[in-house]
């Protein structure tokens, strides 16, 4: 029996956990069937679509995160797991798991773990899990929190067209069921563009969060060969700016992955985009192809160019900018919302 902090906490099976023993064994771009049904792509990508690597070398020492491990590592593994959560931190196979999970923050990931939608960047497997939903969900996500001991979380989820709200209405009871049984917890969502529809952007405001996040991904051109053909540019300025007009307690953020095959200008012009949308915070991080059958990666980008990138998006006015090889749209999240409140307030 797992326990924490003196608690015990007894493991059943669950929906998750259920798929991880499904698709143990499967190789990137396998089709399977989960014990709900759902048939789904491990990783999200066919295997048809193999592509060469590139031809600029293997990955610079930039890129390299330390193997996860650690006694605090163990404990959220343990009872993410007991509490049949899914977690974007190893769904999407982030480098920094080990970091973060040993820091006492963690990303949980809702609505399953089988996306509706095929990007070629994402790691997290595809399929159409036809409207099936988890209804306790939002307790165990709140039940976890309050285990934890969590001043900050970040929620997000796959995409779930297969469901008429997108998954809204379960998103919003989960932020409500977190701040009921941990009032002072700070609650970021990273959401689904909804297809953009904005009543359901709404829904999630009207939840009560600190941050609502929506990624842009990559520059306008590279939109619809790096992400499902549903996603858009302007669909997700959309969003944003929705999110930072109807309300101004929420901060509004979003992140790029670089090294795709954008120019250093369109870069800027992403990033004037999105302040002119009012966006808040940005991160800017390198792509790091999940497996050879995704998106290959374009080029290494140097640390030296994510730091003018950041100076750049500082001086354009967002209040918080984090950039470089390994940050992700949740990286450091509690100490990124510290400072933008710190420097509205200044």
């Amino acid at each position: 029996m797992l326990s924490f902090k003196g608690i015990s906490i007894a493991a059943e099976p669950s929906p998750a956990a259920s798929v991880a023993v499904a698709s143990a064994g499967l190789r990137s771009g396998d089709k399977y069937v989960t014990p709900q049904g759902v048939t789904a792509i491990r990783h999200g990508a066919k295997a048809g679509g193999t592509r060469a690597a590139p031809a600029f070398g293997g990955k610079p020492t930039w890129t390299r995160a330390p193997m996860p491990a650690g006694e605090r590592f163990t404990e959220v593994m343990g009872l993410v797991d007991a509490h049949d959560l899914a977690t974007v931190c190893k769904e999407a196979r982030c480098p920094n798991i080990g970091e973060c999970w040993n820091a006492g923050t963690a990303t949980l990931m809702l609505l399953g773990s089988v996306c509706t939608r095929a990007c070629r960047f994402c790691a997290v497997d595809t399929g159409q899990p036809a409207g099936r939903l988890a209804a306790d969900e939002p307790a165990r996500a709140a039940r976890t929190v309050s285990l934890l001991q969590l001043g900050y979380v970040v929620l997000t989820s796959v995409n779930r067209d297969d469901l008429d709200d997108g998954g809204a209405t379960h998103f919003a009871a989960t932020v409500r069921a977190i701040h009921e049984a941990s009032p002072s917890t700070a609650v970021e969502v990273l959401v689904p563009d909804f297809r953009g529809n904005l009543a359901q952007v709404d829904l999630l405001l009207a939840s009560g969060v600190q941050v609502f996040a929506q990624n842009m991904e990559t520059v306008r051109r590279l939109t619809h060969s790096v992400r499902d053909p549903r996603a858009g540019y302007e669909q997700t300025l959309s969003v944003l700016r929705h999110a930072a007009s109807a309300t101004p307690r929420s901060f509004v953020k979003s992140s790029l992955m670089l090294g795709v095959g954008e120019t250093t200008d369109e870069v800027l012009e992403a990033l004037n985009d999105l302040r002119s949308a009012g966006v808040h915070i940005v991160t800017l991080g390198q792509y790091l192809r999940p497996s050879a059958h995704h998106l290959p990666v374009a080029r290494w980008v140097e640390p030296g160019e994510f730091e003018m990138l950041r100076e750049a998006a500082l001086r354009m006015g967002f209040l918080e900018c984090l950039a470089g090889p390994l940050v992700r749209s949740s990286y450091r999240a509690d100490q990124v919302l510290v400072t933008a409140r710190q420097r509205l307030a200044a």
